[in-house]
């Protein structure tokens, strides 16, 4: 039994002295060289997406296509994609196209529903709409837009809170949300 206790105190012995022999050749500071590759070589996984473009159709033929500099995916809802520098075409098959911009979007991938903000721009036939929001949904078959609306055709322009578009009939509501205040209304001529 003495001779079991030496041979394991031996490689216990034995153990220790290659650890720090290991511990210190490993750790020297000065003799660690690690190549580290310059960063336009590092494949790095993201979510941030460069030139995103999205297109869909839906059963009745109308096509929607979304095109930003940059998204970055939702950590929480891969289905949600924040845009920057965004554009859109809407093509509606009983319709000219919708022309829309913005700073900012959200687009879900799910359903299509996108919503824009900062410096909105929409452009259909001779109107154009400035906003700072746009909550456009093809399921719901409209465009609410909000903050700061300007309406402009060849005729007026209209300052109001909000204008909801039905994207299927074309029907416009516009509307403030203070009942007390009134659109403005100025005639081009």
């Amino acid at each position: 039994m003495n001779k079991k206790k030496i041979i394991l105190s031996v490689i216990i012995i034995l153990f220790l002295i290659c650890g720090m022999i290991y511990s210190k050749i490993f750790n020297k500071k000065e003799d660690l060289k690690v190549d580290i590759p310059p960063i336009e070589n590092l494949s790095v996984t993201s979510n941030i997406i460069e030139n995103v473009e999205y297109s869909s159709k839906d059963s009745k033929g109308n096509e929607y296509i979304i095109k930003a500099k940059e998204g970055e995916t939702d950590i929480n809802n891969n289905n949600i994609i924040f845009l920057k520098n965004v554009s859109a075409i809407v093509n509606l098959n009983n319709s000219n196209k919708i022309l829309i911009s913005a700073d900012f979007g959200k687009y879900n991938i799910d359903n299509f529903d996108t919503i824009f903000s900062k410096n909105v721009l929409i452009n259909h036939q001779n109107k154009k709409i400035n906003s700072d929001y746009l909550d456009f949904s093809i399921i719901r078959n409209s465009m609410i837009i909000s903050k700061n609306v300007v309406y402009t055709d060849e005729k007026n322009i209209l300052e109001t809170d909000v204008v909801e578009i039905n994207i299927e009939n074309k029907d416009i509501k516009f509307f403030m949300l203070d009942e007390n205040s009134k659109i403005n209304i100025k005639s081009i001529n």
